[in-house]
């Protein structure tokens, strides 16, 4: 085994190779001008918190989000993996 990895299925961080959807919280509600260096996610402002949605997201693109995330100062408080659709081979 070489340890390259072609095709459908997880790779090697048990992340679906066709990227998945992820939910990414910040501490405080973001303005617009903030909101706008995330154009490709979708934002879900909360009272004390924004939720940042991204669907179909592989590996570079989450680590470019946070790393934005971090750029602009914010504080990362949660990310996690949404469900998706269960693989009918299950």
């Amino acid at each position: 085994m070489d340890g390259s990895h072609s095709g459908p299925g997880p790779d090697r961080t048990g992340t679906p190779s066709g990227g998945s959807d992820f939910e990414i919280r910040v501490r405080g509600r973001l303005g617009h001008t903030f909101r706008s260096a995330f154009g490709e996610l979708t934002v879900v402002l909360r009272p004390a918190e924004t939720v940042l949605v991204g669907a179909g997201l592989d590996q570079a693109a989450l680590y470019g989000i946070l790393d934005r995330i971090q750029g602009l100062g914010l504080e990362l408080l949660e990310v996690r993996r949404l469900p998706g659709p269960r693989d009918p081979r299950d």
